[in-house]
């Protein structure tokens, strides 16, 4: 059985990287090297021409070094990124200088798919949001306000229990219409034992959607299941195995999500702004092929980008952003995406995401992370952090 991410190799990952004390350091150049080549399969299908004037290699600049960074955010008016560690630190890093947020070491739980795994803040700047995991399994998304040096007045907005220890999700992302979307994995387990992809009655294995700036938050009212008798109401997306990050497009709105896989197929499923409601397929489905034939997945979506488990040494689909940014011209509307185990980034498309091209490379990619300017970075579990930049 394969684990989502982290996965099985990620453990030895966790425990066998040994990382310095977390410290801005002064930006290197690694230059990426070339990795086995991973077939990409989706609807609709490619057309010729498709990545041509991108960049042969992306470049990946070194800003930053810590232990074991997860999560990545920015804030507006600020100039700061803020990177997560599994561990449970928030830090601050801007320019040479790195200031430590808030400090969850002492409470969060220490299991490889476990720890500090999602940040984001509020569109007005005022409210940070964390999802992570407590001594239990538990998760939490828990809200500070924040000034831009102290986060204070804490509150738990939502929790969810957890039945196994893996496929915990984490990625926290307000979308462009100012709502905090949730990601949360199916509960654990092999292949779904309870069934959580599919059902409508639980958080679990779904994307969900609130105005956290309530008591202890308010589910908007045009939620696609907000009316539906038995349905949780806070749910926007269902069918998902582990979407541990998914990512909104700067420039349309659109919902780029990556969903581990369980043995043979890593997916990126592709959701049109405002079209909530979505049944992304599983336990039905994994990728597009069928994995369990007794569970009926009603109008079930398919990804728009499948690769193979195991190819080039892959594992686990880190789903990245669209580029929008200006200083790489030939990247602008493709969707970055790579692979934990393997490595490699690719660039796709956005008309046409089956079209992929191998860009770059980074050792353990655990996140990427998008800049007020739009420009990308890249974050490894073996503890740098990069900004993308054009070869």
């Amino acid at each position: 059985m394969r684990l989502a991410l982290p996965t099985a190799v990620l453990v030895t990952a966790l425990t066998a990287c040994s990382a310095a004390p977390p410290a801005a350091v002064t930006p290197v150049q690694a230059t990426p090297s070339s990795t086995p080549s991973v077939t990409a399969s989706a609807m609709p299908r490619a057309s010729a021409g498709a990545g041509e004037g991108l960049p042969a290699k992306l470049r990946f600049t070194q800003i930053a070094q810590f232990d074991k960074p997860v999560a990545f955010a920015v804030r507006k008016g600020d100039d700061a990124v803020y990177i997560a560690e599994q561990g449970g630190r928030l830090h601050a890093v801007k320019g040479a200088r790195t200031t430590m947020i808030v400090d969850l070491s002492a409470e969060v739980s220490k299991g490889n798919e476990q720890g500090l795994l999602g940040v984001a803040f509020h569109p007005s700047g005022k409210w940070l949001y964390l999802d992570w995991t407590d001594a239990e399994g538990t998760t939490h998304v828990t809200e500070w306000a924040f000034d831009g040096t102290t986060a204070k007045q804490r509150r738990d907005v939502l929790t969810q229990d957890q039945p196994y220890a893996n496929h915990n999700g984490g990625q926290l992302a307000f979308g462009p219409d100012g709502y905090l979307y949730i990601g949360l994995g199916d509960g654990g387990g092999g292949g779904d034992p309870q069934g959580n992809g599919q059902k409508l009655t639980t958080w679990l294995g779904k994307i969900l959607r609130i105005d956290p700036r309530g008591e202890p938050y308010v589910v908007p009212e045009d939620n696609p299941f907000k009316d539906t008798r038995g349905a949780r109401p806070e749910i926007w997306a269902y069918g998902l195995r582990n979407p541990w990050r998914f990512s909104f497009d700067k420039e349309t709105g659109d919902l780029w999500i990556g969903d581990v896989g369980q043995d043979s197929w890593e997916e990126v499923d592709h959701e049109p702004r405002g079209r909530g409601g979505r049944n992304y397929g599983w336990n039905a489905f994994e990728g597009d092929r069928p994995f369990d034939q007794g569970v009926e997945a009603e109008a079930a979506v398919e990804p728009v980008i499948t690769y193979q488990l195991g190819e080039g040494g892959s594992c686990s689909v880190i789903a990245g952003y669209v580029y929008r940014g200006t200083k790489i011209p030939g990247l602008r509307g493709h969707f970055l995406y790579g692979d934990f185990c393997a490595g490699w980034i690719r660039a796709a498309p956005v008309d046409d995401p089956a079209r992929t091209v191998e860009v770059g490379k980074v050792e353990q990619l655990s996140s990427f992370g998008q800049g007020n300017d739009s420009e990308l970075y890249a974050l490894s579990l073996q503890g740098p952090v990069y900004r993308v930049d054009a070869p």
